[in-house]
């Protein structure tokens, strides 16, 4: 699986191993019990939840499946080719796919990149395809001294040379929207009006934008509304609080309910992804996950 921990925020001040620390524990308490699949928290089915694998990257993948499987979650998110046997073993759809691109950084913005993601991507669509998945994450990268304008045309231009394959094999390229103010400076896919220009440019199905509703809380606000007016150009969204990226909960400002009642009233059958940084380490941090859903179930 490609490591998206760089996703972390250097002012949240923690590292992973501070961060997850006990999780291991956690899954080994969860198998120890063998009740998680019998005590399946029954949702309500409006939502379709998953949980990004990162957010509990010290844990076993196993474990993590075991934990999503006892909250009533359908998938775990931003998970490469080595991690699909296990989901699979475990009725875990894969929601997110990554593992094609380059970096955070160097995505389709550059031209000088376009001759290795077209090739990774290739390679990638298809596996992709043969596992039943349908979604394949991909980034615009950094500016640079890129214009917005010849970065929207350079990604155009790349992405268009991989769409045919992805159309054929029914796969999703779908790219992440990601604040360029406190998480990822510079970065070019910074506003919804950029990747649903981008989206109307390349005239696919088969390319949509995932709109990440932490980030776009940095950038832009307004997010019922820009989720009313272009939810379709949205194929799926990822969760966190703001400010800190920590649980969608009542200490922070964007409330979680009525976001989640606007995404299931556009008619979304996508997934809702999870991607919080849990304040609390071991069980304290599994409670907040299940919290979290709880919240999002609508």
């Amino acid at each position: 699986m490609t490591d998206l921990s760089d996703r972390i925020s250097a002012s949240a001040g923690l590292s992973r191993r501070h961060l997850f620390q006990g999780a291991a524990a956690l899954g080994a308490g969860l198998a120890a019990t063998g009740t998680a699949h019998a005590q399946t928290t029954a949702l309500k089915g409006d939502i379709n939840h998953s949980v990004a694998r990162w957010t509990f990257g010290d844990m076993p993948l196993a474990d993590v499946c075991v934990m999503a499987r006892d909250m009533g979650l359908k998938a775990i998110d931003l998970c490469g080719p080595d991690d699909w046997p296990v989901l699979k073993e475990h009725g875990l759809d894969s929601s997110m796919c990554n593992g094609a691109e380059i970096s955070l950084e160097a995505g389709w913005a550059d031209p000088a990149n376009h001759d290795d993601l077209i090739r990774r991507y290739r390679d990638h669509i298809r596996l992709v395809a043969d596992a039943g998945y349908r979604n394949l994450i991909c980034f615009s990268g950094n500016r640079g001294s890129i214009s917005d304008e010849q970065g929207l045309e350079n990604c155009a231009k790349g992405l268009a040379q991989i769409l045919q394959q992805a159309e054929q094999a029914g796969v999703t390229l779908v790219m992440e929207l990601l604040n360029s103010r406190v998480d990822h400076p510079d970065y070019m896919c910074d506003r919804s009006a950029w990747g649903v220009a981008l989206c109307e440019r390349l005239g696919s199905p088969n390319f949509r934008l995932l709109y990440d509703i932490y980030h776009m809380q940095i950038m832009e606000g307004d997010v019922i509304r820009t989720i009313t007016d272009h939810h379709q150009w949205f194929a799926h969204y990822h969760t966190a609080g703001n400010p800190g990226r920590h649980e969608p909960d009542d200490t922070q400002e964007l409330n979680y309910p009525a976001i989640c009642r606007a995404i299931r009233d556009t008619g979304f059958q996508g997934y809702v992804a999870q991607e919080f940084i849990p304040s609390g380490t071991g069980q304290q941090a599994a409670d907040a996950l299940r919290d979290a859903v709880r919240a999002c179930d609508v």
